[in-house]
């Protein structure tokens, strides 16, 4: 026989607590023979959180150079040299230009040269240009014509164009006006 609960009449006189929210927004571990182009056990996606990588989506092509200080996942057109720590080149995504960044995953068309100490071309991926590199890995149905190179430091010697640093333009920086143009205009 099951007993009979009722609610006592004095509960209402009783404060309610609030409950705890769940907050937990973790990525579940996923362990694999490869740790390039994973994220670290642990990592949270908060927004606008060191995690949270910049975009370029499918629709939107961009023709001049990209620089960025975090990460970049690249899923639509880029027509010049991608800057950054972290490039995810999706399986759709078309870059023509250079790629320099600490780790650079390669899922999609590349024509350009890569500098990275770590590079991943995964299977889906197309490379046509040389790869300068401190580790290198290459999935099975890659495709990939060029030179790979090792180096202790792919990274060393190159200049990392900074937004905002380039210089002011002087009267004797400034190319001459056309022949026919009028003074003043």
């Amino acid at each position: 026989m099951l007993p009979q609960f009722r609610k006592p009449e004095n509960d209402s006189a009783r404060p309610q607590l609030p409950q705890p929210a769940m907050t937990n927004l973790a990525v579940p571990n996923t362990s694999s023979p490869s740790s390039l182009g994973a994220r670290p056990n642990g990592a949270s996606f908060r927004p606008g959180g060191p995690s949270t990588a910049s975009v370029i989506g499918p629709d939107l092509v961009i023709q001049g150079n990209l620089t960025s200080k975090g990460e970049v996942q690249i899923e639509g057109e880029v027509q010049g040299d991608i800057y950054g720590t972290h490039i995810v080149i999706g399986e759709r995504a078309r870059v023509t230009g250079g790629v320099i960044a600490e780790e650079c995953v390669i899922r999609g068309h590349l024509l350009g040269t890569v500098r990275g100490r770590r590079v991943l071309l995964q299977s889906s991926s197309h490379v046509e240009g040389d790869i300068y590199h401190q580790t290198m890995a290459i999935e099975q149905g890659a495709f990939f014509e060029g030179k790979s190179r090792r180096t202790d430091d792919p990274l060393a010697g190159l200049v990392r164009p900074d937004r905002g640093t380039a210089p002011a333009a002087s009267d004797d920086t400034l190319p001459p006006p056309p022949p026919d143009a009028a003074p003043g205009i």
